[in-house]
């Protein structure tokens, strides 16, 4: 399913569960201009095709004592897909990775990862890169603001209507 074959009404209800998951479906079927049971059945099919992957409550780091926010770039030492299964395997078990990218370029991986102090980053790096053998080098950056935080895709409903803009 591609963002082609959404109509106005997918692309109404995509927008507003990004904004806010917790809608209820009355409100997003007003939304959409659309009967509780058809929204009822969109979604259905847009979680059951992919589209909706996930549905989470997206947390202030620092209120649960996560306030340091981290970028690093990974160089693995080799490729091959048995190491790099081991290192996405040992990144995605890491609760302290919030996001792991592999990407082209002089590093293999970005990751953006949370820490409650330096001597809990320092611990973090010794599990995911000292102890791995593969690991050839990482770059860190300290994160001094959190500018825009967020994994909403565009879904072409810039133009339409929001919940917020109907009377």
């Amino acid at each position: 399913m591609s963002v082609s074959t959404f109509d106005k009404a997918d692309r109404i209800l995509l927008d507003q569960l990004q904004r806010d998951a917790t809608l209820g479906i009355d409100a997003l079927a007003h939304a959409c201009g659309l009967s509780v049971a058809s929204v009822q059945r969109r979604l259905k099919r847009l979680r059951s095709t992919g589209v909706i992957e996930r549905e989470v409550a997206v947390l202030n780091p620092a209120a649960v004592g996560q306030p340091m926010t981290f970028v690093i770039m990974v160089e693995l030492e080799r490729e091959r897909r048995e190491q790099l299964a081991a290192f996405r395997a040992a990144i995605r078990d890491e609760p302290q990775v919030q996001q792991a990218y592999y990407v082209t370029g002089e590093s293999d991986f970005a990751l953006v990862c949370l820490a409650k102090d330096m001597a809990d980053f320092e611990a973090l790096t010794h599990r995911l890169f000292f102890e791995n053998g593969n690991v050839r080098r990482f770059r860190t950056s300290v994160v001094m603001e959190r500018t825009k935080v967020g994994l909403s895709a565009p879904v072409g409903a810039e133009d339409l209507p929001t919940l917020s803009s109907r009377p």
